[in-house]
């Protein structure tokens, strides 16, 4: 491995894509920490730890994980790169049900690149928006500082302004550093941008871990709320284990045979080779987990403002029944709202029409299917049977941070690397990245990284 790598760097081209791709992270993560000019950071994170797991600080501590934003303190790239997933989320559904976009879409590069332009200027409206709502929710917390106020308590309309427009000239900014990575550096520059964003934790996640058994020395046992040497054990067992299953199933296949029809061609035969259509086990990636977690979090932070401020029994058992980790309802309705997701997004990203329609034209069919109709009917009756797959799968790995959390005594910062949107995330993005430095390898006729020697 180490003269795998060692190969990397020998090649000029691949070792300039990579130390420009480090630079812009390492640019990203330097903006990540500045503040605000008109936050208090001291109030701000004295805010935030006294919310509880059901507050405004859990929806914003679930945002950061896949959006790359530091809502909870309100850095000039506080709003991450959320608003740009929000923007291309709303055209790719759009493009499926409106008949305009969906020819656009189908013109090929052309098409991509008008999509890509409407969905940065939808960006720059969204980050007006969200940026315009948070720095009131700043003022209204009291979590500007005093001299930014005015005597009756509001910020005037300029500094407003200037907040807002440093917010969206940061997320335009993360936008375009994701594009220059795409274009100059190497890998998915948006999903790279999340990954780094989700990985920084994860030195803070293992420090929370080790802290109590390095400062009260180490012990057999888990004994008054401090962790014993066998739980890290079955810990680090069990992280190796959940990465290894994420892995096998995120690369997880149904392979569909093909075969091409023949041509003769004077003397010459040409096609009748056989083939594989690829169709992932895993087709919805992370987006169900992302659905459903956003989407329980506004009925958990509703109902916990709600029975904080009216003292009613059944608000209080609403609020309880959505919280997460110890509620049997909670975890029901998050696994429905998956299996639901996973069918929803596949039935929008795959199309088997139209990929039956690709197999005809290049005189390809399946065997023992006719091409056209019966071969979309087969496609999706496949699809179907695997989403379940998927979708169970999804479901195991988005439970298991609770069940570490609630059963090992984990706090549930550091139980969420044991699976969920995170973990994901950081497992496709990393096998992505590793493909695309295998392509520059096996052009210059080396191994891969993945590949054995």
């Amino acid at each position: 491995m180490w003269e795998k790598i060692r190969v990397i760097f020998t090649i000029p081209e691949l070792r300039q894509k990579i130390l420009l791709t480090l630079l812009l992270l390492a640019i990203y993560r330097i903006g990540w920490q500045i503040p605000l000019p008109v936050v208090d950071t001291q109030q701000m994170t004295a805010f935030f730890e006294r919310q509880d797991e059901g507050g405004f600080g859990k929806l914003l501590q679930q945002v950061a994980v896949f959006s790359a934003s530091q809502l909870s303190q309100a850095t000039i790239f506080g709003l991450g790169i959320m608003p740009y997933i929000s923007a291309s989320i709303i055209f790719q559904l759009l493009a499926s049900v409106w008949p305009p976009l969906e020819k656009l879409q189908k013109e090929g590069e052309s098409g991509r690149k008008k999509i890509n332009e409407y969905t940065r200027y939808t960006t720059v409206v969204l980050c007006i928006g969200q940026s315009w709502f948070y720095v009131g929710w700043l003022v209204a917390n009291g979590l500007v500082h005093e001299e930014f106020l005015s005597e009756s308590g509001r910020m005037g309309f300029a500094w407003q302004f200037t907040a807002v427009l440093t917010m969206t000239a940061g997320t335009t900014f993360l936008m375009w550093l994701g594009e220059q990575i795409d274009e100059y550096g190497i890998g998915n520059g948006i999903s790279l941008l999340i990954m780094a964003g989700i990985l920084a934790r994860m030195p803070w996640a293992g420090w929370q871990l080790v802290q109590p058994m390095i400062e009260g020395g180490v012990e057999l046992g888990s004994t008054g709320g401090q962790m014993g040497v066998e739980s890290l054990l079955v810990l680090a067992l069990l992280f190796v284990g959940v990465v290894a299953g994420v892995v096998f199933i995120t690369l997880g296949q149904r392979r569909i045979p093909t075969q091409s029809a023949k041509h003769v061609r004077g003397r010459r035969v040409y096609g009748g080779t056989r083939q594989y259509l690829p169709l992932r086990v895993n087709q919805a990636g992370v987006m169900p987990i992302i659905f459903a977690s956003s989407l329980l979090l506004f009925p958990q932070v509703a109902f916990s403002w709600l029975s904080r401020h009216f003292d009613y029994g059944w608000l209080r058992a609403l609020a309880d029944s959505f919280h997460r980790g110890d509620s049997f309802f909670y975890n029901v309705l998050y696994v429905a709202l998956i299996y639901f997701f996973c069918y929803f997004w596949t039935a929008i990203t795959f199309n088997p029409k139209d990929m039956a329609d690709n197999l005809k034209n290049y005189g390809t069919f399946i065997p023992g299917y006719r091409p056209g109709r019966r071969t979309a009917d087969y496609l999706e009756k496949v699809m179907v049977r695997i989403t379940y797959v998927g979708a169970g799968f999804l479901a195991v790995v988005a439970i298991i941070p609770t069940l570490v959390a609630t059963w090992m005594n984990v706090d549930y910062g550091i139980a969420s690397f044991y699976g969920g949107t995170g973990l994901l995330i950081a497992v496709s993005v990393a096998f992505d990245l590793v493909q695309k430095i295998d392509s520059h390898l096996v052009m210059r006729n080396y191994r891969g990284l993945l590949e054995k020697g």
